[in-house]
């Protein structure tokens, strides 16, 4: 594996748990209807989800969407 890669696909996949455990927390289990009510593409959100790149811009849209604060959404899952 290329240097520095590791860690970085690591942290995308816990970004996009957190992303997916908050949704399914606040009730909302099909990411395609979440996605389609909060103006968020569909495809972005489940490759987010599945530890795929996001923008920062795009990364606030669904932290936002999740009804949490960016705090709120760092504080648990990044150990």
């Amino acid at each position: 594996m290329i240097e520095g890669i590791e860690p970085k696909v690591d942290a995308l996949k816990k970004l996009g748990n957190r992303i997916k455990t908050l949704r399914m927390k606040a009730g909302h289990h099909h990411y395609e209807k979440f996605a389609g009510q909060n103006g968020i593409g569909r495809i972005l959100l489940r490759r987010v989800e599945l530890g795929g790149n996001v923008k920062y811009n795009s990364l606030l849209k669904i932290i936002n969407a999740l009804g949490v604060t960016p705090a709120e959404f760092f504080s648990e899952g990044f150990d």
